[in-house]
């Protein structure tokens, strides 16, 4: 468990990371093609393919939790993602006004948005836009995370992603602090597409956190009962081991902090 509403960093002047133009490694696995990608109602998409990965992570991986237990899962639904974390500008556009603790920045994540304030959005999204807009779950976020992986996926550092890299995993060398969020894809994107999948803002998910089921599972979905929502993918705030793929954090539904944020699921329609 963590929290975000802590006294806010004073805003400072950087020069924001250049969009990073690289030569990318052929695809494999499950993004050996080219992904399908749409705007809805303005929110680029995504399309992720169904599968089955190992959720969780093995003992050894720097960083793990214990609530990290690993098992197999299937998703058995195509679905679609967010490009990026919704923006200032999208959020704006939906619900009239911006929220967020480092606003006047149309293209920055929105954040210091509970998942109640989420919940409303979609809704008003999804009047707009014919339905299908929601939460990813938690193994749905995770799917993607780590079927869009590159090779050298485990270098979290201040090259590939928006953290506090003065803090980087066991083996990992320290980087820089940028102080705040950025725009998003402003770091390379993964082998979906998908921008900011590691650091920038918390990304609030529609599940309730409880421990792993034993054995494996297909399409599951966190207890709605649950009294605190999962969250995925660290922020600005937090260190590298925050950013692995598996790493489980939680907050009340009724929190909000200025490394809070979200991006949508779409139903494959």
């Amino acid at each position: 468990m963590i929290g975000v509403a802590f006294a806010l960093p004073a805003a400072i002047g950087l020069a924001l990371p250049a969009s990073i133009g690289l030569a990318l490694p052929a695809s494999i696995g499950v993004a050996a093609k080219p992904a399908a990608r749409t705007t809805v109602a303005g929110i680029p998409l995504v399309r992720i393919p169904a599968g089955t990965f190992l959720m969780g992570s093995e003992a050894g991986e720097p960083g793990r939790a214990a609530d990290e237990t690993p098992h197999r899962v299937t998703i058995s639904r195509n679905f679609w993602l967010g490009r990026t974390e919704v923006t200032q500008s999208q959020w704006t556009r939906v619900m009239g006004a911006n929220p967020s603790r480092f606003g006047g920045c149309p293209r920055c994540p929105v954040e210091n948005v509970t998942w109640h304030d989420v919940e409303r959005f979609l809704g008003k999204l999804n009047e707009a836009a014919g339905g299908g807009f929601r939460l990813p779950t938690e193994a749905e976020w995770e799917y993607a995370c780590r079927t869009g992986e590159r090779p050298d996926a485990a270098r979290i550092d201040d090259a590939h992603a928006n953290f506090d890299a003065r803090y980087p995993v066991r083996g990992g060398r320290p980087g820089r602090y940028l102080g705040r969020p950025v725009a998003v894809a402003s770091f390379p994107p993964d082998r979906h597409g998908l921008y900011d999948m590691r650091g920038n803002v918390w990304e609030w998910c529609a599940d309730g956190y409880a421990p792993y089921p034993p054995g494996d599972a297909v399409d599951p979905v966190g207890p709605a009962s649950a009294p605190k929502k999962v969250i995925r993918g660290g922020s600005w705030y937090f260190d590298a081991a925050s950013c692995r793929c598996a790493a489980r954090y939680s907050h009340d539904p009724a929190d909000k902090g200025f490394s809070l944020g979200f991006r949508v699921a779409r139903d494959d329609r």
